[in-house]
């Protein structure tokens, strides 16, 4: 190990102009210009690189394909001078791991992202595919056209789009770090800290080797901080910053009628319609106002402590816009802004089937209908105690609840059957304080790079293992770069390539100008 830092801190040394330097250092708006002229020439090799690194499928359970990710992560680190291994987990994606020691500095932050993607349906993206990165003029909601990538030395425009899965959700934020390091080495802008990387491939997929791979490789992890990567800017469009997210439980529940399915006219009103209970009971599960009616189900929440409430008050108002722009009259919550319902646990169906609609429906009395159900968690919530809280309240509608497909014994023997299964990815939320030294000093960094008001929030609204670091006893805070509208999860992702030299700009201030 002591073999492995030195040569490490060599390679630093090498490519790296060395700490001592940084008390005639330019302030962060000087690095920002200097990082800037950097991207504004090399920007068509920076798209590029992405562009390749997007092409290569990256679902978390296509091992082959993760793989050849994680090899492609490697060769870029190298070229950097970053010293990577793979951190094996057998048969899944591995996590990528790299070090970079400039002499001279004494802080270490740890720079997370992940590089596996949702899974796609290639059938909804409009005039793309998914792993053949496109271009153009803008978001395809606002008319942007398909264009070919410029060559040099034609500029990409600000309000052009990148589109490909994991443009934004997560790929850009890596090659955007990776940039920042080239424009610093080429504008001879020493480091100011110590970096480490840690690059999952399983975070889409829940990250269930993570924590048991951290563990294995604890003596890499030393730090102060860990910088999350992940998410979207602010839908104000302004730099956010983020202190915890929510954790999460996935859950599927599976309803059965007559154990084939039948005919509708012959047994409609006679045979028991999955479909329907499955309606009924969902139904019971939360009210009008999208309140959950899961009893216990805010029981565990920890309060938001004064510094969180004052943040929450004074963001941004921006509900309306954005109801208009998803395209809906009234929101849930009970009057309640977003920025305080994403501090609360949530209950989402995120997928119904019960057999077929369209051109495809059949006139048929279903034989099992299904809910895939996914809960978001917040601070002091623990996902196996929703999980039987949920279950309870399932027993309470009726049901006889079992883990496997019902027998025939127990078709005929329980009029109501539903057949309920844990996601084996799920963790809980996490939260570092807001009001810490070096919570303050990534925000004041982060407004004199971009030279805006930074939005500050106590809980991002998605799901980001960052509980694994918090046992590791470091603060982890968010500073994600990718515009909010970015279709993340869905079909059509994209990044605003905006967005992403900004990006660039805010992690070379990091590395540089951060100290607490």
């Amino acid at each position: 190990m002591v073999c492995i830092v030195a040569a490490l801190s060599l390679l630093g040394s090498l490519l790296y102009p060395a700490r001592a330097q940084m008390s005639n250092a330019p302030p962060t708006a000087r690095v920002v210009t200097q990082v800037r002229a950097y991207r504004q020439a090399n920007e068509h090799l920076i798209i590029r690189e992405l562009a390749d690194l997007l092409a290569i499928p990256n679902i978390a359970s296509d091992t082959a394909n993760i793989q050849r990710n994680a090899a492609k992560l490697v060769e870029m680190l190298g070229r950097r001078g970053i010293r990577a291994q793979l951190l094996e987990i057998p048969g899944r994606g591995p996590v990528v791991y790299g070090q970079l020691n400039p002499p001279g500095a004494t802080r270490t932050v740890i720079f997370y992202a992940h590089y596996d993607g949702q899974p796609v349906n290639q059938s909804e993206w409009v005039d793309t595919k998914p792993f053949e990165p496109a271009l153009r003029t803008g978001a395809i909601e606002t008319g942007g056209k398909l264009i070919p990538f410029p060559q040099p030395p034609t500029p990409f425009l600000d309000d052009w789009r990148l589109y490909a899965r994991s443009a934004s959700d997560d790929k850009a934020p890596i090659v955007a770090l990776l940039a920042a390091l080239d424009a610093l080495r080429t504008e001879k802008i020493p480091l100011g800290v110590n970096l480490k990387l840690l690059l999952d491939g399983e975070e889409e997929a829940g990250s269930p080797n993570l924590e048991r791979t951290l563990l294995a490789h604890r003596e890499l992890l030393g730090g102060d901080l860990l910088i999350a990567a992940d998410g979207p800017v602010d839908q104000s469009g302004q730099p956010l910053v983020y202190f915890g997210n929510r954790g999460i439980l996935g859950v599927e529940i599976t309803l059965y009628g007559p154990a084939r399915q039948l005919h509708s006219g012959h047994y409609g009103n006679w045979a028991p319609n999955p479909a329907m209970r499955l309606a009924e009971l969902l139904a019971t599960m939360k009210d009008t106002s999208g309140r959950v009616l899961i009893e216990g189900f805010y029981d565990d929440l920890a309060p938001l402590g004064e510094a969180e409430r004052r943040t929450i008050a004074g963001l941004p108002h921006n509900d309306a816009e954005l109801a208009r722009k998803f395209g809906f009259a009234e929101p849930e919550g009970g009057g309640k802004r977003l920025a305080e319902l994403i501090n609360l646990p949530s209950l989402n169906v995120r997928g119904l089937r019960s057999a077929d609609v369209g051109a495809q429906a059949r006139t048929i009395v279903p034989d099992r209908a299904v809910a895939s159900l996914d809960l978001r968690l917040v601070k002091n919530e623990l996902p196996d105690r929703q999980f039987k809280r949920l279950l309870a309240h399932i027993r309470k509608q009726g049901y006889h609840i079992t883990e496997n497909e019902p027998t025939t014994e127990e078709r005929v023997k329980y009029p109501r059957i539903a057949r309920v299964v844990k996601d084996a990815w799920n963790y809980p939320a996490a939260r570092t304080p807001m009001d810490l030294p070096v919570s303050r000093a990534v925000v004041k960094v982060v407004a004199d790079a971009t030279g805006a008001n930074v939005v500050q929030v106590p809980t991002l609204g998605g799901s980001v293992p960052m509980y694994m670091f918090e046992n590791l006893r470091l603060p982890v805070i968010g500073v994600p770069i990718v515009n909010y509208d970015n279709n993340q999860h869905a079909a059509n992702e994209n990044l605003r390539l905006g967005n992403l030299w900004r990006g660039i700009e805010v992690f070379a201030a990091l590395l540089t100008d951060l100290e607490w």
